[in-house]
């Protein structure tokens, strides 16, 4: 069997029982280094099997390897599995193969944040990389707009890195365009972690120079607004 599971954010507190069942019953984990380390304490004689970042394929191709020696395998991505994870690059990989394969989820980056800043998401909402590493930056700013423009609650992974600094303040462009400079942003960095910061501004007052690759940065919609130390979104309801 090969459980495809992602780990939630990286804290132990906000992995799923499931998760954490699948990994002790498995004959060997794969994943990116610090994600091993992430589960270390649930490991006792499994195998592991690491690579460094831009190594995804290699550890789709050898957790494959290991299931269809006859062992169980965990291959292991942070926040869920199916959301920028692991789950589609093995899925496709296994077309010509007759391991069985398991997809367990996970609690996703976004919605630890959002959990960090109160109810910021609530009602529709996109979910953007702003990395250009496998999708063209031109689309990624179509898709910044569309969503800006339809008014989605809008929320970004890889908001910013050394060899993309000019990203996250583009995307803020764009979505000023349709949204006021009071709309609130919610920066979450580490959510899950024990370095956890979070900053609560606007699209006039976020200072970008703070964001990393570390961050999740959730942009409210018409209806979002901030009390005290939260965002809230409406849902609708008369209140």
């Amino acid at each position: 069997m090969l459980y495809i599971i992602g780990i939630g954010p990286g804290g132990k507190e906000r992995m799923t029982l499931e998760a954490v069942q699948k990994i002790k019953e498995s004959d060997v984990i794969v994943g990116y280094k610090p994600y091993i380390e992430y589960v270390s304490e649930f490991l006792t004689d499994q195998e592991t099997f690491s690579t460094g970042m831009t190594g995804e394929i290699e550890r789709c191709k050898k957790a494959i390897e290991f299931a269809e020696g006859g062992k169980n395998v965990t291959i292991i991505s942070t926040g869920d599995a199916g959301l920028y994870g692991m789950a589609g690059p093995v899925i496709e990989l296994l077309k010509d193969s007759d391991v069985k394969f398991e997809v367990v989820p996970g609690v996703s980056a976004v919605f630890s944040a959002a959990a960090d800043l109160g109810a910021p998401l609530m009602m529709d909402t996109a979910i953007i990389s702003l990395s250009d590493l496998l999708v063209s930056y031109e689309k990624i700013k179509k898709r910044v707009e569309l969503a800006a423009e339809a008014d989605f609650v809008i929320s970004l992974y890889n908001p910013r890195s050394k060899g993309r600094p000019d990203y996250l303040n583009e995307a803020i462009q764009i979505i000023k365009k349709y949204r006021k400079g009071t709309t609130p942003v919610g920066i979450v960095r580490n959510s899950g972690r024990d370095d956890f910061s979070k900053e609560i501004a606007t699209l006039d007052t976020i200072d970008c120079e703070s964001v990393d690759m570390k961050t999740i940065v959730i942009i409210g919609n018409s209806t979002s607004y901030i009390h005290g130390d939260t965002i809230i979104t409406k849902r609708g309801y008369d209140i």
